[in-house]
């Protein structure tokens, strides 16, 4: 069913707002999947935390004008579903890769993240990236590495103290 004026003009801003604050787009071809396979994606992307959708891509392109994600204006061209991180950079990324895992009709086509465009061999890289759980506890582990160090070397001192008289007494007893 054809959009009219007001339609498309909804579609534009609502793909706009998401634009404007999401962290990373996948576009993908989606021909030949069925609606239940469609459905089941939809509610991955819910769970994930990934604004999916399938539009026009005349309008996703006036869509994403003024945003990171202009840069994949000329590459848009097909039937594309759009998958945009809005929670964290590589979920969408995670999301597309896991499904077309079993879903071959689900084809990635082109990777947008920081106002770059890459090829569909950036999913993997894109899928890489640690969630922000992950990434957190891998900055307090190094921020708690330098803390355990300076513990040790304070420490140390008075371990070879005790060590020294240990001898001494041992040296002693003998």
């Amino acid at each position: 069913m054809a959009l009219n004026l007001t339609q498309k003009q909804e579609v534009v801003a609502e793909l706009a707002n998401v634009a404007a604050t999401a962290h990373s787009l996948v576009a993908a071809e989606y021909a030949g999947m069925t609606v239940a396979q469609l459905t089941e994606l939809r509610r991955k992307a819910r769970d994930a935390g990934v604004y999916l959708k399938v539009a026009k891509n005349t309008l996703v392109a006036r869509a994403v004008e003024g945003t990171d994600y202009q840069c994949v204006s000329d590459a848009l061209v097909g039937p594309l579903l759009y998958a945009f991180s809005v929670e964290e950079p590589g979920a969408a990324g995670r999301l597309v890769k896991d499904f077309a895992k079993d879903n071959e009709k689900l084809v990635p086509k082109l990777v947008s993240i920081g106002g770059e465009m890459y090829p569909a061999t950036h999913v993997e890289v894109l899928a890489s990236l640690p969630t922000r759980e992950q990434a957190l506890s891998m900055l307090l582990s190094v921020m708690v590495q330098p803390a355990t160090m300076l513990v040790r070397v304070l420490a140390e001192p008075a371990t070879q103290v005790t060590r020294v008289v240990k001898a001494a007494g041992e040296k002693q007893a003998a």
